[in-house]
């Protein structure tokens, strides 16, 4: 889907600051939120081949310059994790919309972007739900070992389970049907039988 050069222009400078990460991950060799951001659009099209401009824009940017803001930075409590994340929703929606005005698109645009940045009106915005799905795929699919490699058990349980009731049932027919290794394949059977 071409949506012409403003989109491109945008997509691009997304993708330039993403590339600014220093973490990069060991098996791609690529700074992690680049990759991460184009996994997410990946699945957004996977899930909703016809997806909207400012749905793709809001995937590829959803988690721009994460890094900038630490986790570390934050006390290392539910309530410092919780603001951590608020905060952290609101960095990106800014970020993007700083970038989308810069390629020329009007504030409704830039608006309606950011509101899927914040996953504003989640239950009711079948685009926010489609990002969310996206969002939950990535983890399974790419994310799912690291943290099964620094979580305990009983912990990862509940994380595939919090994770499970934010997606919809075609999220969940996606998941089902990931090459997941034995031990990823194991943990989602016990937290769904736990369900």
């Amino acid at each position: 889907m071409d949506y012409g050069l403003r989109f491109k222009t945008a997509l691009q400078r997304i993708d330039d600051e993403n590339a600014k990460d220093p973490r990069i991950t060991s098996n791609a060799s690529q700074p992690s939120e680049l990759l991460y951001s184009q996994w997410l659009t990946d699945w957004v099209l996977r899930l909703c081949p016809e997806a909207s401009e400012a749905l793709l824009l809001a995937a590829r940017s959803q988690h721009i310059c994460r890094w900038m803001i630490p986790r570390s930075s934050y006390e290392m409590t539910r309530v410092g994790y919780l603001t951590w994340r608020a905060d952290l929703k609101k960095f990106h929606a800014r970020k993007s919309g700083e970038i989308l005005a810069e390629a020329g698109y009007s504030d409704d645009f830039i608006s309606r972007v950011q509101t899927l940045n914040l996953k504003l009106n989640l239950i009711q915005d079948p685009e926010c739900q489609t990002l969310e799905d996206a969002l939950c795929l990535v983890t399974l699919q790419y994310q799912l070992s690291d943290l099964m490699m620094k979580t305990e058990p009983e912990k990862m349980i509940g994380i595939v389970q919090k994770t499970w009731k934010k997606m919809s049932a075609q999220a969940r027919e996606e998941a089902l049907a990931l090459p997941l290794s034995e031990a990823e394949s194991d943990l989602v059977k016990k937290a769904l039988s736990k369900n």
